[in-house]
């Protein structure tokens, strides 16, 4: 299978299998925020951890990697088969002057092997290399510090009780650069000062991030702010970030605390120490108890980015203030003495409310990332809240039970806000729908009560 001229700037990237809905739209954003465009032509496999890449530059290809969570490692693509006799094949018809430059009679190389869904023995890895001495390598091996690195690469498929004796597709390429996988570990929530109930994982924090599109010097709000979770992916790729929130005990930093066998929060448990614990803190702005359906901000466009996770009633309620009026049983008095009044707030409304604020302080061409629980038996694409002045960019789904889930949705601003678009979701006759999202707790628990009682009649037989 011989590459064609128009191949000469594939890239192969190697993804990681985790979280497969949300691989596409981050690579997808990486890619255009470093000024390149995702084209039909891509050889994607969405549920594979290979995909071939036209992408024009390697400082782009670098650029990606400097940013993307997902992926693993990308290389310049030398050359691809669905067999052995294929792949050589691919790389002789490779252009020897662009493989020259790193072959070179005074550079250091090695081959590493990397193959999914099987394991080799050394034996059998070796004689992959030594098939391969028809490439013209001059210089020499340094299995510790080399100058250059080469993969073979190999895809068994998906199926890890039916592997093939031989690959479905063989690759071979340069290494080019990781990506930020390590991320997800030095960044985890188990190593976090100020942690809550919802603190986002790491990984997805990242991915949130990536699909919003956050460059250095933007700036990201998140509106339902909690401990700040959200805020530091962003703020790690340069953001400066800001938030609100309606509990005063979480943004103060006070009150019970989340771990086990801690009682009350410490005094360095706060989102101030969470952005300072990782070097943070200049780009930290501000946290204000605020509640989103009274926003607090002077019109117009000011957030670069929108990034949040609204409360969904089940681990955070879904509140609003309210008046002494509409009830005297909800005043809540937190340690510090400060009293407010809270009412129910439908969880339709606070979507709305959210595109409506994204649709009137977003930039133009700025994004809005949050979480929109659903009940999976009743989904469909028309209950996705809509905008006229926003458009759906991506919607991916991440499985909380057998018959929840939440998506991730991602806006982008389109258009510019005018003060007829204030209510326009009003008019819309899909509105009723979006209602559903009312129930989502009581659809939520009455899954888990099923659950329960199914769990127990089983344990009586």
């Amino acid at each position: 299978m011989a590459l064609s001229a128009a191949a000469l700037r594939r890239y192969l990237l190697l993804l990681a299998q985790e979280h497969l809905e949300f691989r596409l739209p981050e690579i997808k954003s990486l890619l255009s925020l470093h000024g390149g465009q995702f084209s039909g032509e891509q050889e994607i496999r969405v549920n594979s951890p290979f995909w071939i890449l036209n992408i024009p530059s390697e400082e782009m290809a670098r650029g990606l990697m400097k940013r993307t969570v997902c992926a693993k490692s990308i290389f310049e693509l030398w050359g691809h088969g669905r067999s052995a006799g294929e792949l050589y094949a691919s790389l002789k018809s490779y252009p020897v002057d662009k493989m020259l430059p790193y072959l070179q009679s005074d550079s250091t190389y090695k081959i590493h092997i990397h193959t999914f869904n099987k394991t080799l023995t050394q034996a059998q890895k070796i004689k992959k290399i030594d098939a391969l001495e028809f490439l013209p390598f001059k210089g020499k091996v340094n299995l510790k510090k080399p100058e250059h690195i080469f993969w073979i690469l190999e895809d068994y498929g998906m199926d890890p009780n039916n592997v093939p004796e031989e690959p479905f597709h063989l690759y071979f390429g340069r290494w080019i650069a990781d990506g930020q996988r390590e991320l997800i570990e030095s960044y985890s929530v188990k190593k976090r000062h100020f942690i809550g109930n919802t603190s986002m994982d790491a990984c997805l924090s990242f991915i949130m991030a990536n699909h919003g599109g956050v460059k250095p010097n933007d700036v990201v709000y998140d509106p339902f702010v909690g401990t700040g979770g959200l805020l530091i992916s962003s703020a790690h790729f340069g953001a400066y970030v800001c938030g609100t929130d309606i509990d005063y005990n979480t943004i103060h930093g006070l009150g019970k605390a989340t771990r086990k066998n801690q009682k009350w929060r410490g005094p360095d448990e706060n989102i101030r120490a969470n952005l300072r614990q990782y070097g943070l803190e200049k780009y930290y702005l501000d946290a204000l108890v605020s509640d989103s359906s009274r926003p607090i901000w002077r019109k117009g466009m000011l957030f670069d980015a929108i990034i949040t996770d609204p409360p969904y009633g089940i681990r955070e309620a879904t509140r609003r203030t309210g008046s002494q009026k509409e009830t005297d049983k909800t005043a809540e008095r937190s340690t510090e003495n400060h009293i407010f009044v809270s009412s129910s707030y439908h969880l339709s409304d606070i979507f709305f409310d959210l595109l409506k604020f994204a649709a009137e302080h977003l930039v133009m061409g700025g994004r809005l990332v949050y979480w929109l629980p659903i009940y999976r038996p009743e989904y469909t694409e028309e209950i996705i809240p809509r905008h006229p002045c926003l458009k759906l960019i991506s919607n991916c789904e991440q499985m909380l039970s057998s018959h929840t889930s939440r998506r991730l949705i991602t806006m982008e601003k389109v258009k510019e806000f005018k003060d007829q678009d204030q209510n326009s979701y009003l008019l819309d006759g899909q509105y009723m729908p979006y209602r559903g999202h009312n129930s989502f707790r009581e659809k939520y628990f009455s899954g888990v009560t099923k659950r329960i009682a199914k769990e127990e009649k089983d344990n009586q037989k």
